[in-house]
């Protein structure tokens, strides 16, 4: 009788336990055919190797900022990871020095090759990572999804051509096919020979190479929109690099429709992705 017992209450609490749908859009969620199997701790990025971390299990009651306060935002871009994309299973890096995790960027103060640009923006794929120079100084930089194994995002030098602030994919759509895919504050910078436009614009970050060839950055304001998580938008990543490169401060008049643009930005897109261990 009291195995009986016990075995019950076992049961109860494993129960209350599963409780998210890995399936769902709206929720922060695994996705059952990640490649790296929601452990963020297997994605190699060569400039955290002079910064001790150490791997985090994500538990049922776990959120960014319950375990990080005010330093949420810092350990997200660390990861390259959105607050939709942590949930309970998942493992993620976290720094054993929050002061250093502050000021981290992966990409030099100063690159040389930008001094003659007024803007001009880098591209790492390997570092999973841009930055905003402005004559060869770094001025910002911000985490950024690029394209997946088989959709690699082209390296080389491209100049941004177009811009469309309320731009939607015409190819894909929302994962539970309500619409076409938002891609919000978009650039584009490549028109590939296969008729294939590459764009810089708004997305979800899962930590990893993700697209299917543009170039991702960080809009909690769309995901609120679009998937009404997270409730209280605080990284917009996307809106900032749109109106330094190509807004209206820029580049007067912004429709908010698609437009050419005439002597955009310089884009740099170098390196390949990033490793994954075993």
């Amino acid at each position: 009788m009291l195995r009986k017992v016990l075995f019950l209450i076992v049961l109860v609490v494993l129960s209350s336990i599963v409780v998210y749908n890995p399936l769902a859009t709206s929720e922060p969620a695994a996705n059952p055919k990640d490649p790296a199997r929601e452990d963020l701790t297997r994605v190699e990025y060569p400039s955290l190797a002079k910064i001790p971390w150490h791997p985090h299990f994500i538990r049922p009651q776990d959120s960014l900022e319950s375990l990080f306060g005010a330093d949420w935002p810092f350990v997200a871009r660390f990861n390259r990871i959105d607050r939709r994309h942590v949930y309970p299973g998942m493992t993620i890096k976290v720094p054993d020095d929050m002061a250093a995790c502050r000021s981290y960027t992966p990409l030099p103060a100063e690159y040389p090759p930008a001094e003659n640009q007024e803007k001009f923006l880098l591209l790492d794929i390997t570092e999973q990572w841009i930055g905003a120079y402005e004559y060869g100084k770094l001025r910002f930089s911000a985490p950024a999804a690029t394209g997946s194994l088989g959709h690699e995002t082209p390296v080389g030098i491209y100049r941004i051509d177009a811009r469309d602030r309320n731009h939607t994919s015409s190819l894909y759509k929302t994962e539970d096919e309500t619409g076409q895919y938002p891609m919000d504050n978009a650039m584009r910078f490549h028109i590939g020979p296969d008729n294939v436009s590459y764009w810089i614009h708004a997305r979800d970050l899962p930590g990893k190479p993700a697209s299917h060839g543009c170039v991702g950055l960080y809009d909690e304001g769309m995901q609120n929109r679009v998937y009404g998580s997270p409730k209280l938008p605080v990284l917009q990543d996307s809106k900032k690099i749109y109106a330094w490169a190509v807004g209206e401060d820029v580049y007067e008049g912004d429709s908010g429709g698609p437009e050419l643009l005439e002597d955009g930005p310089v884009v740099e897109v170098r390196g390949a992705n990033p490793v994954y261990r075993k």
